[in-house]
């Protein structure tokens, strides 16, 4: 089974969306389109047609474009069940435990609610790779806008269970501010100095920081780190007030 091709694709303001294909069966989806145009340009250059838009949940910077990749490609809507009502270009409706797949390649479906209610990730256990959304991002987590931060200690929990050469592909470029937090957070963990040496460099000439690795997260990411929901809740009451 050949290798998933997986292609970042910039967006709106900070936003990452993933272009993948199967090289084996020429199947190519794409997860949460903030915005159709960059998408469908990226696909027309490699030739690929888009049969399948991966949602993880219903806001607007992850579904915006939706609808015109469905009209120009004819592509399949996956969606969370909980959130069918706000997403309604949803063609099937997914939760915990069902296997989408690409080619041979399946995914499992992990409900991750927090973030959105009914937020979810797609978790490809062969190829060691996982589409979490909003949910988990390098060092960091996702604002608790529908959810508790019982819910979101569970989540991290759950990807923390993973092994570690899991790469988490999360939907933001949200690094160097969440390590500006990890380092208050965690002021003597030298793991974050290091990746912030790092991260600060790549962001300064300007290239990405994600995807990112469940290893690299289990040793700087202060909210997978948490040893309870109650030092969850903390650090993110922090976070969502921090401006450093």
């Amino acid at each position: 089974m050949s290798t998933l091709q997986i292609v970042r694709i910039p967006a709106l303001s900070d936003n990452y969306i993933w272009l993948v294909h199967d090289p084996d069966s020429s199947e190519t989806m794409v997860v949460d389109p903030a915005e159709a145009a960059p998408v469908l340009a990226a696909a027309d250059a490699r030739g690929w047609r888009i049969g399948a838009i991966w949602n993880t949940h219903w806001h607007p910077d992850h579904t915006g474009g939706n609808g015109a990749i469905k009209q120009a490609h004819g592509a399949t809507v996956i969606a969370p069940a909980a959130e069918a009502a706000r997403i309604p270009t949803a063609d099937r409706l997914v939760a915990e435990g069902d296997v989408v797949a690409l080619g041979a390649h399946e995914a499992v479906v992990m409900e991750v609610p927090a973030h959105t209610a009914g937020h979810i990730a797609y978790h490809f256990a062969d190829d060691a790779a996982a589409f979490v959304g909003d949910t988990l991002f390098a060092m960091g987590c996702g604002r608790l806008f529908e959810g508790t931060a019982d819910q979101m200690f569970a989540n991290m929990q759950r990807f923390a269970a993973l092994p570690d050469e899991t790469v988490i592909y999360c939907a933001h470029e949200y690094t160097q501010s969440n390590g500006r937090f990890a380092l208050v957070a965690e002021p003597d963990n030298d793991a974050i100095r290091y990746r912030m040496a790092k991260v600060d460099a790549a962001r300064a000439a300007g290239e990405p920081t994600v995807p990112t690795t469940i290893g690299a997260e289990r040793a700087t990411n202060p909210f997978l780190r948490a040893e309870s929901a109650e030092k969850l809740a903390e650090l993110r009451a922090a976070k969502d007030g921090f401006s450093g």
